[in-house]
């Protein structure tokens, strides 16, 4: 049996307004990074590859994890959000006032791009390609790969697997925490998913203001 390891990237610049103004990890990020990857290489077992998405927070994250032999996927980047709800609001579809109403204005994106009312940087039918894609390549029998990414990326995969549908992929991306840890067991019926947001590295009492969403 093979395994996936996902990771979410570290608490990114949520004040930001533009892609990439949010692209890079606060301190509190770094130090997401920092833990975790104490904690992996104290507690997990080796992987035999480790993948990155090209954005500049999961490279900061993956490095502040400790790893240097990393191959760099782009399939593995997050969905351009900022530009999805540039879109929705031009349309005057729904307009985004601040990170905390993610959780109605998420949904709504996602359904929105679903139906091709907004197309943003690329099409959502190509998102969901290129997800099912790098999955499918780091799908290797016997083998653990590790995939720096992002919470939209992990939300789909999930969705794929269970086979959900877009309103339930959204509530699946809402609680995913920076630097929480996803795994997939990779077997010869397809894969099962086996952990999901789980983040033993913040599992402490002086660390619970460290768990955060965005």
């Amino acid at each position: 049996m093979g395994e996936i390891t996902l990771v979410r990237h570290g608490q990114a610049n949520s004040s930001a307004t533009t892609e990439a103004g949010y692209d890079m990890l606060t301190e509190l990020g770094h130090q997401q990074a920092e833990w975790l990857g104490h904690w992996i290489h104290a507690h997990d077992g080796p992987f035999d590859a480790v993948f990155a998405g090209s954005l500049r927070r999961q490279q900061e994250t993956v490095s502040g994890m400790g790893f240097t032999d990393v191959t760099t996927d782009p399939r593995l980047n997050e969905i351009a959000y900022y530009n999805l709800t540039a879109e929705m609001e031009a349309k005057g579809l729904a307009k985004r006032e601040s990170p905390d109403d993610f959780a109605t204005h998420f949904p709504a994106t996602l359904t929105a791009w679903q139906d091709g009312k907004i197309t943003g940087s690329e099409r959502y039918a190509d998102f969901t390609a290129r997800v099912a894609g790098v999955l499918a390549e780091a799908a290797q029998p016997g083998k653990r790969v590790l995939c720096v990414t992002s919470g939209g990326i992990i939300a789909r995969a999930v969705a794929d697997i269970l086979h959900l549908d877009i309103a339930k992929m959204a509530q699946i991306a809402l609680p995913i925490l920076n630097t929480s840890v996803h795994r997939i067991h990779v077997t010869p019926h397809g894969p099962i998913l086996a952990v999901f947001n789980s983040a033993p590295h913040l599992d402490h009492a002086d660390r619970l203001a460290a768990r955060t969403y965005y």
